[in-house]
C-alpha cells in the first residue's frame, strides 16, 4: 500500500453493490467522496438493475474477482479510509476481511446494509454470521439504523433513547471501535443519532425532514464519514461533519426532481 505524501489529495475507498440509478451503493459514496474534496476508489461487490421505484435484478459479483479489485486498488492508492456497503454472501465478507487485514486497512466503516426499507431481510443469517465475526472487529465504525442493529443482536428492534443505548453499547462487544446508532425509525419529530465508544456516549439530534426523497441516506452518511477519516480527522469530528452534510443533502433532496419513485439525496447541493 502506497503512503499518501502531506500534500497529496485524500483517498477512500467503497466496497459495496451498484445502484444502475444512481441514488445509493457505490454511485452515492463516489458522489459523497467527490462533494467532500475526497478522491474516490470503488470496488464492486454486486450489481443491481434498480431505479427510483423498484430493484429489478441482482447479479452478484464472484468473490475471486472482487479480491482482485481489492488488491489492485490497494498495490497502487493511498487508501485513507474504506467504506463497506452491502455484502450478500458469506464467501465474499471473508474474502473482504482478509483483504483487508492483509493490508492492514485503516479508517474502516461499516454499514451493515441488511434491512430493506420494506423491512424484508436482505442477508441471509449465514452471512450475518459472518458479518459479526469476520467484518465487526475490522471497523473503525459501525453505522447501523434500528432494524439493523436488532438483526444483528438477535433482538427486538429499539423504540427509546434507553434501547438504543443499551443496543450500541451491546454492539460494541463484537468488536468495532465505535458505533453510530441511527435513531430515524423512532417516532417523533427528533431524528437523534448516538455516538458510542467504550469512552463516551454522545446524541447527535436532527430535525426531521419532510421528504420522500431519501433513498441512499444510509450509504451517504458512511460516505461522508470515510471521507472525512480520510482526511485525518476524529472519528467523532468525522461523524458531526457527515451528520451535516447529509442533513443538507436531504433538505435540498426536492430540488432534484429524480424519477417518479424515492428519489436521491442531493449531494452537490452546495454547488448546483
Amino acid at each position: 500500500m502506497q503512503q499518501r505524501s502531506p500534500h497529496a489529495c485524500p483517498i477512500a475507498l467503497t466496497i459495496a453493490g451498484s445502484d444502475s440509478g444512481g441514488g445509493a451503493g457505490i454511485q452515492a459514496d463516489l458522489k459523497a467522496f467527490s462533494a467532500l474534496g475526497v478522491y474516490g476508489a470503488s470496488v464492486i461487490a454486486a450489481l443491481t438493475a434498480q431505479n427510483t421505484r423498484e430493484v429489478r435484478a441482482i447479479q452478484d459479483v464472484p468473490p475471486e474477482f472482487i479480491r482482485s479489485q481489492i488488491q489492485t486498488v490497494f498495490d497502487d492508492l493511498a487508501i485513507g479510509a474504506v467504506k463497506i456497503g452491502m455484502l450478500s454472501q458469506p464467501a465474499v465478507i471473508a474474502v473482504v476481511a482478509e483483504e483487508l487485514r492483509r493490508y492492514q486497512a485503516r479508517n474502516i466503516v461499516l454499514d451493515p446494509v441488511m434491512v430493506a426499507k420494506s423491512g424484508d431481510k436482505l442477508l441471509a443469517e449465514a452471512a450475518v454470521v459472518s458479518l459479526r465475526t469476520e467484518l465487526l472487529p475490522l471497523a473503525s465504525i459501525l453505522t447501523p439504523n434500528l432494524p439493523e442493529a436488532a438483526v444483528l443482536l438477535d433482538c427486538e428492534e429499539p423504540t427509546c433513547r434507553d434501547d438504543m443505548i443499551r443496543a450500541a453499547q451491546a454492539l460494541l462487544e463484537f468488536g468495532p471501535k465505535a458505533v453510530l446508532l441511527k435513531g430515524g425509525h423512532l417516532q417523533g419529530q427528533d431524528s437523534a443519532d448516538l455516538l458510542c465508544t467504550a469512552e463516551q456516549l454522545l446524541w447527535l439530534p436532527a430535525r426531521r425532514i419532510a421528504t420522500r426523497n431519501t433513498h441512499g441516506t444510509g450509504c451517504t452518511l458512511s460516505s461522508a464519514i470515510a471521507a472525512e477519516l480520510a482526511k485525518g480527522v476524529s472519528v467523532q469530528a468525522a461523524v458531526e461533519t457527515a451528520k451535516a452534510y447529509i442533513s443538507a443533502a436531504i433538505e435540498a433532496a426536492d430540488r432534484l426532481e429524480i424519477g417518479s419513485g424515492h428519489g436521491p439525496v442531493h449531494h452537490f447541493h452546495r454547488w448546483w
